[in-house]
């Protein structure tokens, strides 16, 4: 595959794993969790470093699921004494975030960890850094693993999808036939802390934050059936990621940042043109009413 591609397909793997995710963060009114974790997963993937003094391994994605958990957990936490859910997230992550700066700026040194590459991630870099699989060849990692973390997805979701459709809509239905609602979102979090660590460092937070949120909440703009919203959240991340890519290389600056914004330019055409919920349908359908006899 050209350089290219390989940039289109590792982008696309995000759009599809976080645009997944996205619908159900959407539906459960957590979108602040999308950016919550994907600044806090920075504290474990800086730990992990610390102790193994290693930039790439399992123990990176150990590191960064713990530390989404761990914020899961203390926002629940807080939330559950007084303090309103929003200000609990905001004192939550902009701490752990801050933590990892600290730790980036005092302890990392001159290692390939800062905080740029943490906020725009670097996807140019993808096609290089490779690994070796069996009857395939050299295959990117970055690639591979949003590959491994698409289909944990895929699998996690089907296996779950009445428990995770009626906990989003109705928890107390939830918890009154027995389902194990705690257990269901403690396991929700583990996806999203797994697909953010997986597209941290080759895409960036920003660009995360903005695959998990914006291609949901412009799926939500176009249908009420859940599994319609899941096709469309996932591929409205795809586009972006191709349309995105497009833009940078127009215009030549960030390719991460350019996806992030065709995130924006594909809510902002839901938003105008959607049928049901669009800006301009909601002026199209009374001039229509008014005109037939």
């Amino acid at each position: 595959m050209s350089y290219t591609a390989w940039i289109l397909l590792t982008a696309s793997l995000v759009g599809l794993s976080c645009g997944l995710i996205g619908v159900f963060l959407i539906l459960r009114r957590m979108a602040m969790m999308a950016d919550a974790i994907s600044h806090t997963v920075l504290l474990g993937i800086v730990t992990a470093y610390l102790v193994t003094r290693e930039l790439s391994g399992i123990h990176m994605l150990i590191g960064g699921v713990l530390a989404g958990l761990l914020t899961a957990v203390l926002v629940q936490w807080f939330h559950a004494r007084g303090v309103q859910q929003e200000a609990a997230i905001g004192v939550v992550f902009t701490s752990m975030f801050a933590i990892g700066v600290i730790l980036i700026a005092t302890k990392v040194g001159n290692a390939h960890l800062d905080i740029q590459h943490a906020l725009m991630g670097e996807i140019t870099f993808v096609p290089w850094n490779v690994i070796e699989l069996p009857w395939i060849g050299e295959f990117p990692e970055a690639t591979f693993i949003l590959l491994v973390v698409l289909a944990v997805v895929l699998l996690v979701l089907l296996l779950f999808y009445k428990e995770w459709k009626i906990t989003s809509f109705d928890p107390g239905l939830a918890a009154s036939i027995g389902i194990p609602v705690v257990f269901m979102h403690y396991l929700f979090m583990s996806l999203v802390s797994v697909t953010t660590v997986a597209a941290f460092d080759a895409v960036g937070a920003i660009m995360v934050v903005a695959m998990l949120i914006t291609p949901a909440a412009s799926a939500y703009l176009w249908t009420d059936r859940l599994s319609l919203m899941l096709v469309l959240s996932s591929s409205f991340g795809v586009v972006s990621a191709i349309v995105g890519y497009m833009i940078a290389v127009w215009l030549d600056t960030s390719i991460s940042g350019s996806m992030a914004f065709a995130t924006g330019l594909v809510f902002l055409f839901s938003f105008l043109c959607s049928p049901k919920h669009g800006m301009l349908s909601r002026y199209i359908r009374p001039v229509s009413a008014s005109d037939s006899p």
